[in-house]
């Protein structure tokens, strides 16, 4: 099960890592609903090193992002909801409109979004490269998004 931890002890267990030469992947995202998209995604990043960094959107960057009706679950219950991931090592959880401050502070070795991003808009990309680490864009698998599942719920509730 993965730690929840706030952005100072991140940084001291990031240390750690690699002074025991742990390959350490990091990404981030709202996962406001885990579907299977989202576990895969996360098993395809953790598969890249030997532990995985999840960073959530805080609920105000969320709602900044998604809109008004978001987030769904709010923040803590998505940290306990993705500690409990067993890729996922370590959960932190960031309040600014980007992760660029936090991965410029961590420097994964691996820094992971999901194919809906290209490479030129992976947020923390050049500060990762610069530090010799690198970046990948996985495959983004159709059809499952909270978005899609949101609507689904919407639709449902409409037809009844």
């Amino acid at each position: 099960m993965g730690q929840l931890l706030d952005r100072p002890t991140l940084l001291e267990e990031r240390q750690r890592l690699g002074r025991e030469g742990r390959r350490v992947v990091f990404t981030n995202g709202c996962f406001d609903l885990l579907h299977p998209g989202h576990v895969r995604y996360l098993a395809q990043a953790r598969a890249l090193g030997d532990a995985l960094i999840v960073a959530l959107n805080s609920d105000a960057s969320v709602h900044q992002l998604k809109g008004a009706a978001r987030p769904i679950l709010k923040e803590q219950e998505r940290a306990e909801v993705m500690a409990a991931l067993a890729c996922v090592d370590y959960v932190t959880i960031f309040d600014e409109e980007t992760p660029r401050q936090l991965i410029a502070a961590l420097l994964p070795d691996v820094l992971v979004k999901g194919g809906d991003w290209s490479l030129e808009t992976i947020v923390g990309r050049e500060e990762v490269e610069a530090a010799g680490g690198i970046v990948v864009s996985l495959s983004y698998i159709e059809g499952v998004s909270t978005t899609e599942i949101i609507e689904r719920i919407l639709a449902t509730q409409r037809s009844t």
